[in-house]
This record gives structure tokens, C-alpha cells and sequence, in this order.
């Protein structure tokens, strides 16, 4: 089983940053592609990104590249979400994702096999 705390969400103004961590625990973290994902109210979960294993590539949505950036420690066993300019559109319940089936990440939320509980990002305007 592989177990994934995120932590970092919070309020923030437009404009404004935040950066979002994904603690993983019980089993090696470089063993798995990692991906981001949110859902914000009344909508559908949206791929935002992904990073494979050794974290030599990224991937992003249209709608937050240039903005966001992924990336990991493996040693730390941690994911992490640089979200900068921040936009009331992007006020979301956000989602680590762990994909072990696939060296790269995945768009596709069904090619994840764990996941972690969510933390909120509010973006006031």
C-alpha cells in the first residue's frame, strides 16, 4: 500500500503563491510517476501535472503551464506543486496522485493507482 498526505493548501489572493507538498510513504517513492489533480465544485477532477519517475519530465495543462511547476525529492519521498500567479479559477480541492504501472506520468486520472485525500486552495479575486 502506498500512502499520500497533502499539505500546503490555504487562502490566497490573485496574484498570489502557494506551494503544495505530497508526503508518500510505503513504498520506494522512486518507483512511481507522480501526477497533480483538482476539482473544484460542480465540476470534473482535471489533470493539472505530472512528473515521472526520476523527475527528468514534466507535464502540464494548458491552463496552468507557465504558471505551476512539479517536482520531487526522492529522497524525501516528497512531491511537490509551485503554483504562482495565482487565479480565482484556479480554487480547487488538489490531488497527488501515484502511478505505478507507467515510468512517465499520465493525463488520465485512471492510470493512477493511489491516491491522496485532498487539500483545499482558495483564490480570492
Amino acid at each position: 500500500q502506498v500512502q499520500l498526505v497533502e499539505s500546503g493548501g490555504g487562502l490566497v489572493q490573485a496574484g498570489g503563491s502557494l506551494r503544495l507538498s505530497c508526503a508518500a510513504s510505503g513504498r520506494t517513492f522512486s518507483s512511481f510517476a507522480m501526477g497533480w489533480f483538482r476539482q473544484a465544485p460542480a465540476k470534473e477532477r482535471e489533470f493539472v501535472a505530472a512528473i515521472e519517475r526520476n523527475g527528468a519530465q514534466t507535464y502540464y495543462s494548458d491552463s496552468v503551464s507557465g504558471r505551476f511547476t512539479i517536482s520531487r525529492d526522492n529522497a524525501k519521498s516528497t512531491l511537490y506543486l509551485q503554483m504562482n500567479n495565482l487565479k480565482p479559477e484556479d480554487t480547487a480541492v488538489y490531488y497527488c496522485a501515484a502511478n505505478l504501472r507507467y515510468y512517465s506520468g499520465s493525463r488520465r486520472g485512471d492510470a493512477y493507482d493511489y491516491w491522496g485525500q485532498g487539500t483545499q486552495v482558495t483564490v480570492s479575486s
